[in-house]
């Protein structure tokens, strides 16, 4: 906070396919959480921020790597269904019990139903985009031939959400490139009760849509890091402020105009709205002759959101029960838990409030949970540093979503008689835009293992299809078979896959990475360390052989490394040798790395 009052911090806090740095001090820090599931301008694409964008403060906001470019999945990986949508919003109320869930959808055919799964599932807000917003950075083949104005999916999702009697537990807003108070009493009353702006604000701080915001050479300082540049920047807060004034008392003109007192009166009387008489071959009856418009029950109503008991559930009725004294006198302490697979999201929201106590300052273990059965969806999503969950089962997918700091162990239960390293032990998505933490896994993970992965420590001892993908930062160590399509899109971030048939190029993905023989007394050393604290927390076979005979079986391992981070990496270091502190070296070796772009 500033001295005037003002905040840094974004009210808003959005959840992409990246993840990039939404860490638990990030959920915890939002009145507002939004899932993005698409952007109006480029439905069904993922985003890419090129390397010369990525300066060494976007880097470390973003846990990647200066200079490297960063890739957005499409699609988000722990989203196939509605019913997955519906945990990644639990998983976020967890994480931050306060805020309110928002899910962005685009304008679109059959968005209606969508947003009453969204509903059922729990979100408090619904955004419908359009097509006509988005930055000049959004693909041209995107900005003209997808996506729909946001007036066909408003309607659509407005008209649904009635006759499903769900519209009274959820807010809608759209966005699209609202201009004036007009577009807002349109939006109103098509159904929408909230409203973003972002074209608009952004020409008012002193944008001239160049649409070049892609490469950096933003003439008026807008979208650009480029401290020259950006020096060309004349916009105030004053002048956003002043437009919104305008385009308020607009809509009140409009309001006054048509007999409402209030938005709420006003939301979904698309009865009120004509047709122009010289528009022909476009019929609007669908959305003008809405059938709800004397609906009671046509707009938001407050308490009567979705109830997700967190009052129920064992983070509230075990773990916080019993380590809220030690949490508040900042004192170690160990407890024991059954858990199944319907306890989903276990350690979440007692993760957020360690963040909201001590923020990242915890020492490691300091409280540790011993968990035996099996672990339900999300398994320590967002856990920070100072959590570790040790669990004696298996677990299902979403393990160690965005893992922030905390520390996972999985072992076979004590009576079990499986051997662990043919079996699987996690299920698919593991991992998933981690950001910090270790974990060590005495068994095989399934698909798509450490996706997004940017700052994690993990040993597993084997995964599926489409290991490491999109990964720009951590560590994985595989002690034994991945599947195909291994490092896909990876950026960043290290791996050491154990490979004594010599088959691993048959699964890894070339396009970005190079793969090798470890062969320096650094990676030795460090691979190692790994293998030597899995054995510590998992008491693995497979890491007792390996560091037994470790002279010989380093031989058979390969070293995955990124193309662009091996070489970045490589100019830091040689500029930390020139007696530069990291960050000066970072920045040296940015600008370095984009001379030569």
């Amino acid at each position: 906070t500033l001295s005037n009052g003002d905040s840094k911090c974004s009210a808003i806090k959005q959840v992409a396919s990246g993840r990039f740095g939404v860490t638990s001090e990030y959920l915890c820090s939002a009145n507002e959480i939004q899932i993005k599931m698409a952007q109006g301008a480029k439905p069904g694409e993922g985003g890419h921020l090129p390397g010369g964008k990525v300066y060494p403060w976007i880097a470390k906001t973003r846990h990647s790597t200066p200079g490297v470019s960063l890739i957005s999945p499409p699609p988000h990986h722990d989203i196939y269904s509605i019913e997955d949508l519906a945990q990644l919003i639990y998983d976020l109320k967890n994480a931050n019990k306060d805020a309110r869930i928002s899910v962005k959808l685009v304008s679109e055919a059959g968005v209606g139903t969508v947003a009453a799964g969204v509903a059922k599932a729990g979100a408090g807000v619904i955004l419908i985009s359009g097509y006509d917003g988005g930055t000049g950075a959004a693909p041209k083949n995107s900005v003209y031939n997808a996506g729909l104005p946001w007036e066909l999916g408003l309607a659509e999702a407005h008209q649904t959400l009635i006759m499903n009697d769900l519209r009274s537990r959820v807010v809608i807003e759209t966005d699209g490139k609202l201009m004036t108070g007009r577009d807002l009493a349109i939006a109103t009353l098509l159904g929408a009760e909230e409203f973003g702006f972002a074209t608009a604000p952004l020409v008012t701080m002193g944008c001239v849509m160049m649409r070049v915001c892609n490469l950096d050479t933003c003439p008026v300082g807008v979208a650009t890091q480029n401290p020259i540049l950006r020096k060309h920047f004349k916009g105030k807060p004053e002048y956003v402020e002043n437009f919104m004034r305008f385009v308020a008392q607009e809509l009140r003109e409009y309001m006054a105009q048509l007999g409402f007192k209030t938005v709420d009166e006003m939301v979904g009387r698309s009865d009120l709205l004509e047709a122009r008489d010289d528009i022909e071959n476009i019929d609007l009856s669908r959305i003008l002759n809405n059938p709800y418009t004397s609906s009671k029950h046509s707009h938001h109503e407050k308490n009567n959101e979705y109830d997700f008991k967190l009052n129920e559930v064992k983070d509230t009725t075990v773990l916080y029960k019993q380590l809220k004294d030690a949490l508040d006198k900042h004192q170690n302490k160990e407890i024991d838990v059954r858990v199944t697979n319907i306890d989903r999201s276990f350690g979440t929201l007692f993760g957020s409030e360690i963040t909201k106590k001590y923020g990242t300052s915890l020492e490691e273990d300091t409280f540790k949970v011993n968990c035996y059965g099996a672990g339900g969806q999300s398994f320590g999503a967002f856990i920070p540093q100072g959590l570790t969950l040790h669990l004696y089962g298996d677990s299902n997918d979403y393990f160690g979503k965005g893992l922030s700091g905390g520390k996972l162990i999985v072992v076979p239960p004590k009576d079990s008689t499986i051997t662990p390293e043919d079996n699987i032990i996690i299920g698919n998505v593991a991992l998933y835009g981690a950001t910090s933490g270790e974990v060590y896994i005495n068994g095989v993970a399934g698909e798509r293992f450490a996706v997004r992965n940017s700052g994690a420590h993990a040993v597993v001892e084997g995964i599926g299809d489409h290991g490491l993908e999109y990964m720009t930062g951590g560590m994985v160590v595989v002690l034994g078979k991945t599947g195909r399509n291994f490092a896909a899109g990876m950026s960043g971030g290290i791996a050491y896959v154990y490979d004594p048939d010599n088959t691993f190029y048959e699964h890894v993905n070339k396009e970005l990475v190079e793969y090798k023989n470890v062969k320096s007394r650094y990676d030795e050393d460090q691979l190692r360390e790994m293998i030597q604290k899995h054995y510590k927390y998992t008491n693995s076979n497979v890491a007792k052989k390996i560091l037994d005979d470790f002279g010989n079986e380093v031989a058979h391992f390969k070293k995955v490394v990124p193309h662009d981070y091996k070489r970045m990496m490589s100019l830091i270091s040689s500029f930390e040798q020139q007696g530069l502190t990291n960050e000066q070296a970072k920045v040296e070796a940015f600008n370095a790395f984009k001379k030569g772009m």
